[in-house]
């Protein structure tokens, strides 16, 4: 059976994030990918939430709350400052990027095509052997076709010799359907 957009995302995290790893929500929004990447690095992990907007930390620390992560730690300032807050001596085991914007919220506060490369590129520079950034790029809104075409642009570009780059994406539905861009490290 073909995945779903956001459960093959978490798939492929899955298969190379391991207990005691750390990891990078880079879009904690309302905090369901800061959950599921909790619980894969356990106790002994780290997960690094960042998100622009106040809403957003606040509705991933209540969900964190009542499930009882202890394992996060939320940070509301842009992910292009990956590494203001995580230590150079921390390699990244994983990171998933939710690009556009807070479902139920303002529509017009949005991921922005530079902040989102700078991460990608800071992310991409610090990523473990194996280890994988997904980035599930939701465009149908505006300033989302230019964050889009970047982000491809970006990682098409990446070098073959250090990293894998493809799309999953289901090309027969309407409306700018949401895919993803996987990049592994090799």
């Amino acid at each position: 059976m073909l995945k779903g957009i956001i459960p093959f995302a978490h798939q492929i995290l899955k298969e190379t994030i391991k207990e005691g790893d750390v990891v990078v929500d880079a879009t904690s929004g309302n905090g369901n990918d800061t959950l599921f990447l909790s619980k894969l690095v356990g106790n002994s992990g780290k997960v690094f939430a960042f998100d622009i907007q106040r809403q957003a930390i606040e509705t991933t620390k209540d969900l964190l709350t009542n499930n009882n992560c202890s394992n996060v730690q939320l940070i509301h300032d842009s992910h292009e400052k990956i590494n203001t807050y995580i230590q150079a001596e921390h390699q990244i085991a994983g990171a998933i990027f939710n690009l556009g914007y807070l479902p139920r919220s303002d529509k017009k506060i949005i991921t922005q095509r530079d902040s989102t490369i700078r991460a990608i590129d800071s992310l991409a520079q610090r990523l473990k052997k194996h280890a994988i950034i997904a980035i599930v790029v939701y465009y149908g809104h505006e300033g989302g076709n230019k964050e889009k075409d970047a982000v491809i642009d970006f990682t098409s570009k990446l070098d073959q010799k250090q990293f894998s780059v493809l799309t999953y994406q289901f090309i027969n539905q309407k409306n700018n359907p949401p895919f993803v861009i996987a990049v592994q490290k090799k």
